[in-house]
């Protein structure tokens, strides 16, 4: 697995121009074992301390204290070559632990019209299961969440998923003055190969995700909320009228 430097470097240069992103020896002659078991408890004591305070990220400390996020959002979507093949707006609703709603509509489709605009997609986890409707297709898909654990970064946020069980994170350092981590699934279910926290003064300002058809979505976040009210009703999910099913919800 190429390291989080490589692997930022890759996705930031060229073609895509939203980011270019021995210890001394001593003798302590008759030392008493007891004072010899505290000292090396201490010392494990403090390499632990150490290394969970390395081990820690921004994305780590964004999480800390997150019950609840609103944000729109622009995405834009290039192919493997860096042509821009899509552009599009959403919003995002976050209320930890476990549920969220992830919406987008294409450019051009109704400004907040829902499921009348005809356009775009949903994805909803309600805490018991993930939905995903199409409005184009007048489709809804349906898993148990625990299927989907590391489907989508959006789950990552709610808490849906065991952030270091499910996936690697990494530090990617600095560029364009925000601070990156890279977060790649650890199983092989995951629909993203591989995903860009960008963060600046302590908030998340944009994401880069890259697919497994090696198409990237660049999505910039605004009018950010957190911790503010979030309805039940705005991350629960019942299907249209008229749409087809494809699974079975748990209850």
């Amino acid at each position: 697995m190429p390291g989080a430097a490589a692997t930022a470097k890759k996705t930031f240069r060229g073609r895509r121009k939203y980011i270019h992103v021995g210890c001394g020896r001593g003798v302590l002659p008759r030392t008493p074992p007891k004072a010899l078991f505290c000292a090396r408890a201490c010392a494990l004591a403090l390499v632990s301390v150490a290394a969970a305070q390395a081990s820690a990220t921004p994305l780590d400390s964004y999480l800390d204290d997150l019950k609840t996020l609103r944000a729109s959002f622009l995405q834009t979507l290039v192919d493997p070559h860096g042509r821009e093949i899509d552009r599009a707006t959403g919003t995002l609703i976050v209320a930890r632990p476990g549920r969220f709603s992830w919406e987008i509509h294409p450019q051009g489709a109704a400004s907040g019209g829902g499921a009348a605009a005809g356009h775009g997609q949903l994805m909803v986890c309600d805490g018991t299961n993930l939905w995903f409707l199409d409005r184009d297709l007048e489709q809804v898909t349906v898993k148990p969440v625990d299927a989907a654990l590391s489907a989508t970064p959006a789950m990552l946020l709610s808490g849906a998923a065991d952030l270091h069980k499910s996936f690697s994170i990494t530090p990617a350092g600095e560029r364009l003055g925000l601070e990156w981590v890279l977060v790649e699934p650890r199983g092989t279910e995951a629909d993203f190969r591989s995903a860009l926290f960008g963060f600046g003064h302590g908030d998340l300002k944009r994401l880069i995700l890259e697919d497994r058809l090696g198409q990237t979505a660049t999505i910039s976040f605004e009018k950010i909320e957190r911790n503010g009210p979030v309805a039940p009703g705005e991350v629960s999910f019942t299907p249209p009228a008229g749409t087809d099913v494809i699974g079975t919800p748990r209850k």
